[in-house]
């Protein structure tokens, strides 16, 4: 009798054993489940993962070069157009050079397939403005990714002498890409260049090239202790004036263009 017992219970333990080992892992039988009967899964997580990817265009109106190491001195590698928008592998977190009295770094980029770096005071987190644009379109394109731009105009004066306003907030605290934007936006005489932010609290530099029958177009610096406090082009002729003029507000770069017709 106890023979009996002992092999019914031999076989009872063979046969739990057996089905243990043939038990499926169910954590795979759910993990396949889900990724059949959702395949975009994976996929969402690969865009999810692109969407954290930091894009940058470049400002500088004659193009930015694309250099092999990350320095100034390296190989050129391409010029990449105004405009153009590229992925930033890997940035500095602080500025280690100036250029131009613009502070940035020798950030890692791709272009073209290719990667190389780019002097990053020549980048913006935002698309420039292509050219002929109106400002308020460029503020409503801006809008779109950017809800803090916004753009404001105001009609003035009289029949005899109106005078027309507007203003632009840009979604950026850096003064060199306010400055290349209003050149870009406004009848702003492209021989300027970005001033330095150093220098005497008030300086007055002349355009070189003024138009015909202009009495006055020049850039007027106002500094606080090598800092720019606001950067206004003026223009006057016979019958007409303009003022635009750049100041910080906050976060933002304000850009206000006033025209005085006489």
């Amino acid at each position: 009798m106890k023979k009996v017992v002992f092999l019914i219970i031999s076989v009872a333990l063979v046969s739990f054993s057996t089905s243990c080992k043939e038990k499926p892992d169910t954590s795979q039988i759910v993990l396949s489940e889900i990724n059949n009967s959702n395949p975009e899964l994976a996929i969402a997580v690969t865009k999810k993962d692109e969407n954290h990817q930091k894009y940058v265009y470049v400002t500088a109106r004659t193009g930015l070069s694309l250099r092999e190491f990350n320095n100034l001195n390296s190989e050129k590698l391409a010029v990449m157009p105004y405009g153009t928008k590229l992925m930033v592998l890997t940035e500095e977190q602080k500025p280690t050079m100036t250029v131009g009295g613009i502070k940035g770094s020798m950030d890692e980029v791709e272009f073209n397939h290719k990667k190389g770096f780019a002097f990053s005071g020549y980048l913006s987190k935002f698309f420039p403005p292509e050219q002929g644009i109106s400002a308020k379109r460029y503020a409503e394109e801006l809008q779109k990714s950017f809800p803090e731009t916004s753009y404001l105009e105001s009609i003035g004066g009289n029949s005899i002498r109106p005078i027309n306003s507007e203003t632009l907030l840009l979604p950026t605290d850096q003064w060199h890409t306010a400055f290349f934007v209003t050149q870009q936006l406004y009848d702003f005489p492209k021989e300027f260049v970005f001033p330095s932010p150093k220098g005497k609290d008030e300086e007055i530099i002349k355009d070189a090239k003024p138009k015909k029958n202009a009495w006055v177009s020049e850039l007027q610096i106002h500094r606080v202790d090598d800092a720019f406090e606001k950067i206004t082009y003026v223009y006057k002729s016979k019958k007409f004036g303009s003022t635009v003029r750049i100041t910080k507000e906050g976060d933002l770069m304000k850009i206000e263009k006033t025209e005085i017709v006489e």
